[in-house]
């Protein structure tokens, strides 16, 4: 069985994300930034983290932890357990890097970050971004890319219980 390093090498801590974002940033990169839950991978998420992708050279990803999609979504919820999550992410090719936040927002990692473009998708607007204040005032930009009609973890959940 493949060891699969190159996808386990995404999955990093604060302080490793810290000190690679780090390096990063002293290479000249623009680092992109985008956060959810993605507790059922679809269509829509997947563009998204594409487009975002396209908008620097390195895209981190923070995760919702499971007890954070707990407090957000309910009870039912995860569906797919973290461990999971940060697998898919990190398997796919435009993600550089994955992290896990247990807070019901990502702020700290937006700090930790520092990036240069922060990306959230659906029917945001910047003034409503937890982090937008920090990236704007840092020189960055904020980002909003709309949802992909027809495609949403609820509704797959919905689809499934009608089963």
């Amino acid at each position: 069985m493949p060891k699969l390093d190159w996808i386990k090498e995404k999955i990093l801590d604060q302080s490793e994300l810290k000190r690679k974002t780090s390096a990063w940033h002293h290479l000249g990169k623009k680092v992109v930034f985008t956060n959810g839950c993605f507790d059922i991978l679809h269509q829509g998420h997947l563009q998204l983290l594409a487009q975002a992708a396209e908008l620097g050279n390195i895209l981190i990803v923070g995760l919702n932890s499971d007890s954070s999609v707990n407090r957000l979504k309910g009870e039912e919820r995860p569906v797919n357990h973290e461990q999971d999550r940060l697998f898919q992410l990190a398997s796919l090719l435009c993600v550089d890097a994955v992290c896990l936040f247990e807070e019901d927002t990502p702020e700290n990692l937006i700090k930790t970050v520092c990036p240069d473009v922060l990306v959230k998708g659906g029917d945001y607007t910047i003034d409503n971004i937890v982090g937008a204040d920090f990236v704007q005032s840092n020189g960055g930009t904020v980002e909003v890319i709309p949802f992909v009609e027809g495609y949403s973890t609820s509704n797959i959940i919905d689809q499934i219980k009608k089963l």
